[in-house]
């Protein structure tokens, strides 16, 4: 009911104009855009406040303990896990376990063009040389982020992880999820293979706006709820941490010339950031 009131309104700004908005009518797409995601936002807050409490206290309490957590994405949920770190305000603790073979396709086309990767991500098999890579320690966990769900390279992901006894937090669409027909040859999704389920309320598809003139939609939403439900969770952990007695050890921004102080705070990430990744390769 609430999506369909959503598509109701955008329609609406679109065909019609924002109230207020004395601009040429190219610019009513832009404004229903606007409204159309403003109210995913609120939706989030209200409905998946409390998962992600609940996702970032499980993240504080794996780092209090000197665990990592991994930030999983292939695609363009690639861009999550660099939202997360390393990024301004982000501290030691979490880890972009990102794998460009999935993810690096700003060609296109040609060499490092999008066919490749959009063939990978369906290769059962994959996901687990990636975790091999790596010895988990106990304390680490995983964010795994698909706005789909399905594909076979992050629901081995999650599977991988959970084989090795690691929690699984999961961010993904559960309108687009419980939509579409399984990937995966065991028939699960996503959301079969993670412990915490956190909903980016993008509607199937991702995308929030119809055109007249356009058999497509347009305007695709994940980057924003999704980046929104990554600073919450970053934000709530770094409470979170507080309260159990451990600073964590932020990334100051560097654009400061001169500032002598967050050039040792920078040396400082660095370092802790390097002694939590000992377990990982001994």
């Amino acid at each position: 009911m609430v999506e369909n009131g959503r598509k109701r309104k955008a329609k609406q700004l679109v065909s019609e104009g924002v109230p207020g908005n004395k601009g040429p009518n190219t610019q009513r797409a832009g404004m229903a855009f606007f409204d159309q995601t403003m109210c995913l936002l609120q939706e989030l807050r209200r409905t998946q406040g409390d998962v992600i409490q609940k996702a970032a206290e499980l993240c504080a309490e794996r780092i209090a303990r000197g665990g990592l957590v991994f930030l999983f994405g292939n695609g363009h949920s690639r861009m999550m896990c660099e939202e997360m770190t390393p990024r301004q305000g982000c501290y030691a603790g979490f880890v972009a376990l990102v794998e460009t073979a999935l993810s690096n396709h700003a060609a296109i086309v040609g060499a490092n063009g999008l066919r490749a990767p959009l063939y990978l991500e369906n290769y059962e098999g994959y996901a687990e040389q990636i975790l091999r890579s790596f010895h988990f320690g106990p304390n680490d966990a995983f964010i795994v982020i698909s706005t789909s769900g399905i594909r076979p390279v992050v629901v081995e992901m999650a599977m991988g992880a959970q084989e090795r006894g690691l929690p699984v937090v999961a961010i993904v669409s559960k309108a687009h999820c419980e939509e579409a027909k399984p990937a995966h040859s065991s028939g699960k999704k996503l959301t079969d293979c993670a412990d915490v389920v956190i909903d980016n309320l993008c509607p199937p598809g991702d995308c929030v706006l119809e055109l007249e003139g356009l058999e497509w939609r347009t305007g695709p939403v994940s980057t924003i709820t999704g980046a929104m439900i990554i600073n919450m969770i970053r934000c709530a952990a770094a409470e979170s941490l507080l309260k159990r007695g451990v600073k964590p050890v932020v990334l100051p921004s560097h654009q400061f010339v001169g500032n002598t102080g967050a050039a040792e705070q920078l040396e400082a990430f660095y370092e802790a950031y390097r002694k939590t990744l000992k377990h990982l390769f001994e």
